[in-house]
């Protein structure tokens, strides 16, 4: 159902649609398809690469910087004023960027979601992606 709180999630694919969750958490997802049709992606989490400062000062002492959507938000300072913010355009103030990773489909992982078990049988949908630590310590999964 098509309402304020999710107008930008049937808009334009490449823009972000943030909303809160519980009254505390902001969640940021990118919109996929294009006009019309509100389908996006959960950003469930992140590796800070730079500006690991910023994001710990942002999320606290102590705490885990951005491995769930919540404390993603948080450590990337994302919020509301970001909803419908043009993901393509760097001039925006919040963009994605292809850093030229590409891992191999072996070190992907697919498991279940987490924290969706009202879902019923879907809650065990293995619908979470993750990158697989390399053992030499590289890459977060």
């Amino acid at each position: 159902r098509r309402t304020d709180r999710v107008a930008s999630m049937w808009g334009p694919a490449g823009h972000a649609y943030v909303y809160r969750v519980y009254g505390l958490h902001h969640c940021v997802n990118v919109v996929t398809v294009g006009e019309g049709c509100p389908e996006a992606v959960l950003l469930r989490g992140g590796q800070v690469l730079e500006g690991r400062g910023l994001a710990a000062r942002r999320r606290g002492p102590g705490r885990r910087l951005a491995d769930g959507p919540g404390m993603l938000c948080q450590a990337a300072a994302i919020d509301l004023a970001d909803d419908g913010r043009d993901l393509c355009d760097p001039a925006g103030g919040l963009w994605l960027v292809d850093d030229g990773i590409r891992p191999a489909s072996s070190e992907v992982v697919r498991v279940p979601r987490v924290g969706v078990a009202y879902a019923g049988d879907a809650a065990g949908w293995p619908l979470r992606f993750l990158v697989r630590p390399a053992a030499s310590g590289g890459r977060a999964g």
